[in-house]
């Protein structure tokens, strides 16, 4: 098997409202044959938006009656410490929560935690020993 993650699903309330959450961080919508589905595509993955009611029933299971920490954190590693602030500070504006303002880490980093509209969790992090490669990719160690 290959090392990837290649579309990452996001189930959501409403599509549309969660589309522009994640236009107004500056992410391109691509225009896709399918209706109910909002596409934006990564370096190398994709993010998908799906109706949290179609994506339970494919899934075979009930639509869960709360939102919460799932356990599960998306990462959005940047290359510069003030990016933390200025892409925490847009989701915030966006109609996202703040979790967890940017801060310093004790280990060198920088980092803050949003929740999306539907109560996905994201770390945007400054890691100063792990950058961002020139083309936008991030691998561990750099």
């Amino acid at each position: 098997m290959e090392k990837r993650v290649s579309l990452i699903t996001l189930g959501v309330d409403d599509l549309e409202a969660s589309a522009a959450f994640y236009a107004a961080l500056g992410w391109q919508r691509e225009k896709v044959e399918e209706t109910g589905i909002v596409v934006f595509n990564l370096l190398g993955q994709v993010l998908g938006l799906y109706p949290k009611a179609a994506l339970a029933k494919d899934l075979g299971v009930e639509v869960p009656s709360t939102v919460g920490f799932s356990g599960m954190t998306l990462g959005y590693n940047v290359r510069e410490k003030a990016e933390v602030t200025q892409i925490y500070d847009a989701a915030v504006a966006a109609g996202g929560k703040g979790l967890k303002a940017p801060h310093d880490i004790f280990w060198g980093g920088h980092s803050a935690f949003i929740a999306d509209l539907d109560g996905h969790v994201w770390e945007i992090a400054h890691n100063p020993f792990s950058p961002p490669r020139e083309d936008g990719t991030f691998q561990w160690g750099g």
